[in-house]
């Protein structure tokens, strides 16, 4: 074999190795966490705060959940090869030692916490550590395998994200952080109840007990309208600390009746309505309601 194609082989080794590595930090999730920190560091600032403020915000954010999403990953590798979603995981398929990504997102989410001190501020710091810890041992390690309320009580590490933002650009907390923060942690159940329906099977066959295999289908879809009747006057509460004006009401208020027309027909018609419809509705959602926080302050000053 010739010096280049062993050049060429190492490089798609290595390259293979890099996309292992960014897969079980799960980017699409990442994703999502930061679209709710941007807006809230808008509405802190009252317009736009520090390009490089919110630049490290981001970069700080997304490494600590990175690290958390692959430690969440090298604990689950034993019932993701159990489960069809999941049995292309690199941990699974063995792309990665399990040691080295335990420390990978360790290193992660220690790093993150010293990036965020020195960048932003120690209690934006302390937050975002908040969730990594969270995530990691209380949802991941505890309650995923133990409770179906795994996901309510677990996915308030994906609410930290607001207050982070506002954290980084105040130095302290207020109502409408903490607003921002049930507003996401109200939104998770339903969510993610509405995809854990569609993949019942799998959790059944790996034994985590989700809502829909420990309560059924049925029971699944009344929670699922319950918090998301609760979701909508939850949104509109943030008007209540003079924060938002008129344009995020309006917004908040159309999305949600959208998103409880939604749920109740799921609740009401399962056979006509697919689950997957509302985590879809779900995920535009959540966008729209932090979007229009930051359109709201861009028009109404």
């Amino acid at each position: 074999m010739t010096s280049l194609a062993l050049a060429l082989r190492e490089s798609s080794r290595f390259s293979a190795t890099i996309r292992s590595y960014v897969a079980i930090t799960k980017p699409r999730i990442i994703l999502l966490l930061l679209a709710t920190t941007v807006p809230a560091m808008v509405v802190a600032e009252g317009g736009w705060p520090s390009t490089m403020l919110v630049l490290a915000t981001l970069v700080g954010g997304a490494a600590s959940a990175a690290g958390a999403n692959a430690v969440n990953c090298w604990y689950d590798r034993d019932i993701d090869a159990l489960m069809r979603r999941t049995q292309s995981r690199p941990l699974v398929r063995g792309e990665i030692p399990p040691l080295n990504a335990l420390l990978f997102g360790a290193s992660l989410g220690v790093g993150a916490f010293a990036f965020l001190w020195a960048t932003t501020n120690l209690l934006a710091a302390a937050l975002t550590s908040a969730a990594f810890l969270f995530y990691v041992f209380v949802y991941t390690m505890w309650l995923k395998r133990r409770s179906s309320q795994n996901i309510v009580i677990g996915g308030a590490a994906g609410a930290f994200p607001p207050m982070v933002g506002w954290a980084a650009v105040t130095g302290e907390l207020a109502w409408a952080p903490v607003i921002m923060f049930l507003i996401v942690f109200f939104w998770t159940p339903p969510h993610f109840w509405a995809l854990a329906l569609r993949i019942a099977p799998d959790y059944r066959e790996a034994s985590v007990p989700m809502l829909p295999v420990e309560a059924g289908e049925v029971v699944t879809r009344r929670q699922i309208l319950a918090y998301s009747i609760v979701l909508v006057p939850l949104t509109l509460s943030l008007l209540l600390t003079g924060t938002v004006g008129w344009v995020y009401g309006v917004a908040a208020g159309v999305a949600g009746l959208g998103f409880v027309a939604i749920a109740f027909a799921l609740w009401r018609r399962p056979e006509r309505v697919p689950s997957m419809r509302l985590y879809t509705y779900s995920l535009a959602y959540l966008a729209a309601i932090f979007i229009f926080m930051s359109v709201d302050v861009a028009i109404l000053g």
